[in-house]
């Protein structure tokens, strides 16, 4: 600094120097990003010391300028005895000093090794410190200063970032005092090689509105407006149950950067994710960190700051909306240039809350981390449990425990009939469950069948009710009109009429017409699910349209089990396409030389993460609207008759959403 910019602007709190200097060069000569703006960030000094002195040498100057400013005489609060200290009360010594003594050029030490002093810069010594300077307290600094640019070894900036980093170097006295930087290391290798679920190279892209990041190392775009998306709970909070407040305006924050690392602090955790009491603590002292052109936003990623309210949704709203916070760590990286309402509290501890910038940034992020939650990170938990389940199974864990025990009996006679009697038990329970398992799943089918028929089904009794009340009502004030009675009861035979024939279709899915298996020709059924679905689709503007072979597809099933797999597969095409825009289209290609049906919609289909787990019970894309149980009792249901399912490959997708085969040809 020149004495010049010393006198009218550093001690001059303030004024906008700065930030008129960035309009025209909003980098330094090393390539860091020139923070701040309001002129007052140089006061915080004085919460370290109460004399401050600056030293420092402009380019090509030929000496160097102190300043020395000394408020030892007031307590923290700037007051003595003789009253309150104002600005214009300091006084301040301002000197130059030639030749310069201090920033002059030549070798340095720099910790452990040697630099290049150049002949410009500024030193700050702070002295008659508050509080006292123990070494816990010193590393504690350390490590807070060392995390003000990212401790992330991918930084989003790559290259330009690390050589606009900057070292951190304590001495005491002169002898240099080193502080390790295992832990940095170890955290390191656990983001890397430890975190079931890696979030790198994220983007979000305001102008599109959708995110492109990488899931473990695989690429993928996802927009905020996916029907994945919508249904979580936390944006339905933010933008809408449809993402009204997003289409309408969309958001302000701008365009960002992320990556995220999910662990699994579980017993259940195996393998390299599995992690001992030193892991997970240091796991835990980091949280998702905020930076600004790879500078950090205090205090955002302290142990103790939740800014993202992820522990505030898990307490309030469902646990399992996110994975916690402890569990949780990563960095957003944004910049001045594409996130210019995104700006600082004056304390620089935060974002401020004005305007819709700051409050769609962090939805943006809570829906984000929600989508995360329900999808990579929940599918690795389904991978776990079932892996642990066909463990038992494949392993036949119960009977070898039989066996074990069985043997033991050999030197316990007394033991042998108790033992084989409690295996018996066992397998007579277990034949049981399997029975009542079937009853549940089917009862649970019927349910879900229902559910959507039972609309159409209630309007028309509603209308029958209506126009019932309106004759009781005329027929008070006298004998009814003999054509307007003609026309009302033949409105009321078509409508019961039309709820004796879904009645009659849906008495079909019951236990007692469940039993008998019988030719049945597949077109018959998917015309009645049709017909139930006819209000549904038409209001939707779906369109059904139908390919059949010559050969007439026949399927030795029974009712109950073709309807409850059509109405699933309808239900399911009809909640795809409501969303979706332009034409919406369900076809069925039943194909009787080949034994086979295929269902397809032209909605969004499945999503390649999702492929391996759309048949698992209670997984469902649907969010807080799905169940996650039609495909999988469809499946159930098929696999009891010797029939299967599956989600087409690519030589058998006939639309371009999702493709559902159901293979008639009974297993071997």
């Amino acid at each position: 600094m020149t004495p010049e910019i010393i006198r009218e602007h550093w001690v001059n709190p303030a004024t906008p120097v700065k930030l008129i200097g960035k309009k025209t060069k909003a980098t330094t000569a090393k390539g860091r990003v020139i923070q701040g703006e309001k002129g007052i960030g140089r006061f915080a000094l004085l919460k370290l010391g109460r004399v401050v002195e600056v030293t420092t040498r402009a380019r090509q100057q030929a000496f160097e300028s102190t300043m020395k400013m000394d408020l030892s005489d007031y307590d923290e609060n700037f007051i003595t005895t003789k009253g309150a200290l104002f600005l214009d009360q300091i006084q301040l010594e301002l000197e130059r000093v030639k030749p310069p003594q201090s920033i002059v050029k030549g070798k340095v030490s720099f910790g452990s090794r040697e630099v290049r002093r150049r002949e410009h810069g500024t030193r700050i010594c702070v002295s008659r410190l508050c509080g006292t300077w123990s070494r816990t307290k010193v590393a504690a600094v350390y490590d807070d200063v060392a995390r003000l640019q990212s401790i992330f070894e991918l930084d989003p900036e790559g290259a330009a970032a690390r050589r606009a980093a900057f070292e951190v170097v304590i001495y005491r006295g002169k002898n240099y005092e080193p502080f390790s930087t295992i832990r940095r290391q170890k955290l390191a290798t656990l983001l890397e090689q430890h975190a079931p679920v890696r979030v790198e190279n994220g983007a979000y892209d305001e102008t599109k509105k959708s995110f492109s990041l990488e899931i473990n190392g695989k690429h993928q775009e996802i927009s905020l407006l996916d029907p994945g998306i919508t249904s979580l709970t936390v944006f339905r909070k933010n933008f809408g149950k449809r993402g009204e407040k997003l289409r309408q305006r969309g958001t302000q924050c701008g365009s960002f950067s992320f990556s995220f690392y999910m662990f699994d602090f579980s017993r259940g955790a195996k393998g390299r994710y599995e992690l001992d009491k030193d892991d997970k603590e240091l796991i835990k002292e980091h949280r998702v960190y905020l930076y600004r052109d790879g500078i950090r936003v205090y205090p955002y990623g302290d142990k103790e700051d939740d800014w993202l309210g992820i522990d505030v949704y898990r307490g309030t709203i469902r646990a399992s909306e996110f994975v916690s916070n402890e569990q949780t760590v990563g960095y957003v990286n944004i910049t001045q240039a594409h996130n210019p309402n995104l700006k600082d509290k004056t304390s620089r501890e935060g974002l401020i809350d004005t305007g819709y910038a700051t409050e769609d940034f962090k939805a943006v992020l809570q829906t984000l981390l929600a989508w995360l939650r329900k999808t990579p990170y929940e599918q690795y938990l389904r991978t776990v449990r079932k892996a642990r389940e066909v463990e038992v199974f494949k392993k036949e864990k119960v009977l070898e425990a039989f066996k074990k025990l069985e043997k033991a009996t050999t030197t316990h006679p007394e033991l042998i009939e108790p033992v084989q009697n409690t295996l018996q038990l066992y397998k007579q329970e277990r034949h049981y469950l399997v029975q009542r398992a079937e009853i549940t799943e089917h009862l649970a089918g019927v349910g879900l069948s229902v559910e959507t028929a039972s609309h159409d089904l209630m309007l028309a009794m509603q209308r029958v009710l209506t126009l019932v009340h309106g004759m009781l009502a005329q027929a008070e004030h006298g004998p009814l009109h003999q054509e307007a009675l003609r026309r009302d009861l033949t409105t009321v035979s078509g409508s019961l009429g039309f709820i004796e024939s879904q009645m009659k279709n849906l008495q079909l899915l019951f236990k007692s017409t469940k039993q008998r298996r019988k030719d049945i020709p597949v077109i018959d059924v998917v015309e009645k699910v049709e017909r139930l679905y006819k209000g549904p689709l038409a209001r939707a503007g779906i369109q059904v349209k139908f390919e059949k072979t010559t050969q007439p597809l026949v399927a030795k099933s029974t009712d109950a089990v073709l309807l409850q797999l059509l109405l699933n597969l309808f239900d399911n095409a009809l909640y795809w396409l409501e969303g979706r825009d332009g034409r919406r289209e369900i076809l069925v290609r039943l194909d009787g030389d080949q034994q086979t049906m295929t269902f397809a919609d032209n909605g969004p289909g499945f999503r390649a993460e999702d492929r391996h787990y759309a048949f698992e019970p209670f997984f469902s894309g649907k969010g807080e609207e799905g169940r996650g149980l039609g495909l999988y009792i469809a499946r159930q249901l098929l696999e009891r008759q010797g029939f299967e399912i599956h989600i087409a490959d690519r030589s058998e997708t006939i639309l371009p959403g999702a493709n559902l085969v159901v293979s008639f040809v009974p297993e071997s």
